[in-house]
């Protein structure tokens, strides 16, 4: 699956994402937040190792559910999820090598 590059401005409902099959990276973000653009060449590298790995690109602020569910404080925030359980958590990664140890965690 390939990397999302767009953010989504309709947040899907924490149910349906908790029920999502296999391993999904979730991505908390903004278009405008400067840590958000920087993150994004370290996403696709990382993500382009891992092709199976779907990608939610969630755009996040006040009045949005789906982060408060995840408790996300910062942006970038990544969540790995593998069958809706949470693997692992980077808050403004800007590492590679962060990103390839969380993924590798859903191998």
């Amino acid at each position: 699956m390939p990397m999302t590059s767009d953010y989504a401005a309709q947040e899907p409902a924490r149910t349906d994402v908790d029920a999502l099959p296999g391993v999904t990276l979730v991505e908390f973000g903004a278009p405008w937040c400067g840590y958000c653009r920087a993150a994004q060449p370290l996403l696709a590298t990382a993500l382009g190792e891992y092709p199976t790995v779907r990608h939610l690109k969630i755009e996040d602020g006040s009045g949005r559910r789906l982060g408060r569910s995840f408790r996300v404080k910062l942006w970038p925030t990544l969540i790995l999820l593998k069958d809706g359980q949470e693997l692992a958590r980077l808050v403004r990664p800007n590492a590679l090598a962060e990103l390839t140890e969380a993924l590798a965690l859903a191998d």
